[in-house]
């Protein structure tokens, strides 16, 4: 059995990678590299065209190079996801990075959003420079799709991270205490987002770019039976 289209809520997707990898993002994060910079331009520029095309989605990208801090991401976040005032350059409280994510903007005549994707092009210069705020800023991304979709009574926003990048990238999530593969420890015991959501780790799926398009279904595939195994123990 195909787990991937069985559970894709596209439906029955038509052929492509791109709708390959949309069905992925169902139950993923997912996060994609390669040394090859035109490869990465392609994978996100087809990738964003098509998910900006699906019914009652939003993409919102993310580009690195102008996103070395948390002033450059909350720049672009507060231009994508509209709030009650300008950001201020923090991950919680009022205004901060979280706050923004919840947000749903309600556009008169048009059916409320249930997919947000988070394109973050080349999120290497953040890591470069401050590997410990994209650590933070990663698993407040994580934390909020899991909130939405555990421990939320509204109305489900769908949304998902999508990291393109290069060799720092890949260092990034070989990392076991990175917030690709743990939730990060907030010092409070059990981390905050655990607590929240009831996952014990993000839902992340971080493979080379190359593998990926390979056989986009087989390692979702793949990360779905080793979800449900770590749910067996």
């Amino acid at each position: 059995m195909d787990v991937l289209h069985a559970e894709c809520a596209l439906g029955q997707p038509p052929a492509g990678w791109q709708a390959e990898i949309a069905c992925l993002l169902d139950e993923h994060h997912l996060s994609a590299w390669s040394a090859d910079s035109s490869k990465r331009a392609n994978f996100a520029a087809g990738l964003g065209a098509f998910l900006a095309g699906l019914d009652d989605a939003q993409v919102i990208p993310i580009y690195g190079r102008s996103t070395p801090d948390l002033g450059g991401l909350c720049y672009q976040l507060e231009r994508s996801i509209p709030g009650s005032g300008p950001m201020r350059p923090r991950i919680g409280g009022p205004r901060g990075v979280v706050a923004r994510l919840r947000s749903r903007p309600v556009i008169a005549g048009r059916p409320p959003l249930r997919f947000r994707y988070i394109l973050w092009h080349d999120p290497d210069a953040m890591i470069e420079s401050d590997p410990d705020l994209f650590g933070r800023v990663a698993d407040a991304i994580a934390g909020v799709a899991a909130e939405s979709e555990y421990a939320s009574d509204d109305l489900l926003l769908l949304t998902r991270a999508i990291y393109v990048g290069g060799e720092s990238l890949a260092a990034y999530a070989a990392r076991v205490d990175g917030q690709f593969r743990a939730w990060r420890d907030d010092g409070a015991g059990e981390p905050f987002w655990r607590v929240v959501s009831g996952l014990d780790e993000p839902p992340v799926i971080a493979s080379d770019l190359d593998v990926l398009l390979e056989s986009p279904s087989q390692i979702a595939q793949n990360a779905m039976l080793a979800s449900l195994e770590a749910l067996a123990y």
